[in-house]
């Protein structure tokens, strides 16, 4: 996993850079804010942020407030400064900081901390593709839309092959339904009670009444 790494003293560069080196991650090392900030305006920036408070063109608190509000991939900011005054530490996690570590730092912390970064930035990742996976299924819902053609005497429907369906097998392979079957009293009178002999019908006529 590439990590951002923005600090103005080359020592600390040095030293941060070649701890992420040693854990398995691809520093990608400038020396002020506004090179940091120019790095997340490319295609697929590095998912993880370390960043100096104090630095020039653009300090590590306008940065936290500036990729909280862009639009794209989430980015897990870590700021790693001298202010260690409680102050500051809220006001850093304010301006969109996930995390906060204070100079002279911990390398174990440091490791720890960033672990817990990959992981949530993995959980998101995770999330993101579900999301899409969600979207891309619900395109392929099957919809009815304009004009269907269908027979004014049997009633079928012609579907898109051309070939004539009845309507329930019509709707059933083109959108998310099942039919039961019943029949209604305009269709028993005119077609079951046609058919039965006229003292069945005398009989139910008596019954009802």
């Amino acid at each position: 996993m590439r990590i951002l790494l923005a600090d103005d003293d080359a020592s600390y560069r040095l030293l941060v850079k070649n701890a992420l080196i040693k854990w398995g991650y691809q520093p990608v090392v400038v020396s002020d804010g506004t090179a940091a900030w120019n790095v997340f305006q490319k295609d697929d920036p590095p998912p993880i942020a370390i960043l100096d408070w104090m630095m020039p063109g653009c300090n590590g608190i306008e940065l936290c407030r500036r990729l909280k509000a862009r639009q794209g991939k989430p980015v897990y900011l870590i700021l790693l400064t001298g202010n260690s005054d409680k102050a500051d530490v809220i006001l850093g996690l304010q301006s969109g900081a996930d995390d906060y570590i204070t100079k002279p730092f911990d390398r174990v912390e440091l490791f720890a901390r960033l672990h817990a970064g990959r992981r949530i930035i993995q959980l998101q990742q995770n999330l993101a593709h579900r999301v899409d996976e969600l979207e891309a299924a619900l395109t392929q819902v099957k919809q009815l839309r304009g004009l269907l053609p269908i027979c004014c005497y049997c009633k079928n429907i012609r579907n898109d092959q051309n070939y004539w369906q009845r309507v329930e097998d019509y709707l059933a392979s083109n959108a998310d339904v099942r039919f039961t079957h019943g029949i209604c009293p305009d269709c028993y009178k005119n077609v079951i009670e046609a058919q039965l002999p006229a003292t069945h019908v005398e009989t139910q006529e008596m019954a009802g009444s």
